[in-house]
């Protein structure tokens, strides 16, 4: 618990710039929702063909794999695996440590790539967005605490005298630990919505199969 708390004092020490990206994050996710309903929808049925052909036959076919093989377990682990490595770390993260605040536009083109997947643009979208609303909220807000680690490392790193510091070789290492200390609720969040996720989704294919 102690460790959750000192995670959740960096949110409330930099809660406005939490905040903010919240509002960035699902303002984007709707607006994308909204282009791709009411201009182009086609983009949605390009972008779902890319999706399918990743989990089919690209890189995430392992994680394809065990959801059409009802695999609950393995599932739930890789999808963790993907969105915390591959989603977080390498994509928002890393960067950030390279070029600061580059986590900010990385996870709104997310935000936006998010809108345009999942709008609802059909009854058959809309039913299934119902049970998958709960993995949107889960993952978004872990998306959005990356974005927000990204942010705290940038500012102590540029404006060390923001978090207490003098010079900006301290704030780089300060911005590092306070980004690790947020981390750990985005691991929480993460773990919470690849659980759900894999028993959603296993349970959606086997209805769909006749298995249910």
């Amino acid at each position: 618990m102690g460790v959750f708390r000192s995670a959740w004092q960096v949110v409330r020490d930099f809660r406005r710039a939490y905040l903010a990206l919240n509002v960035m994050y699902y303002v984007l996710v709707v607006l994308a929702m909204m282009y791709v309903a009411l201009v182009n929808p086609a983009l949605q049925e390009q972008l779902m063909g890319d999706v399918e052909q990743a989990l089919t036959e690209g890189p995430l076919a392992t994680v394809g794999g065990a959801y059409l093989g009802g695999n609950v377990v393995a599932a739930a682990v890789l999808t963790f695996l993907v969105n915390l490595f591959a989603g977080s770390v390498l994509y928002v993260t890393v960067p950030s440590l390279i070029v600061p605040f580059a986590g900010i536009p990385l996870g709104a083109y997310r935000a936006v790539l998010w809108g345009l997947l999942l709008a609802p643009t059909t009854r058959e979208l809309a039913l299934v967005m119902i049970p998958h609303s709960l993995t949107l909220l889960l993952e978004g807000q872990a998306y959005v605490l990356a974005i927000f680690a990204a942010y705290v490392h940038g500012l102590a790193f540029l404006w060390p005298r923001s978090v207490g510091l003098s010079s900006h070789r301290e704030g780089y290492v300060a911005g590092l630990k306070m980004a690790a200390r947020v981390y750990v609720l985005v691991v929480i969040l993460l773990a919470a919505a690849a659980v759900y996720e894999a028993l959603e989704v296993v349970a959606m294919v086997r209805l769909g199969s006749g298995l249910g």
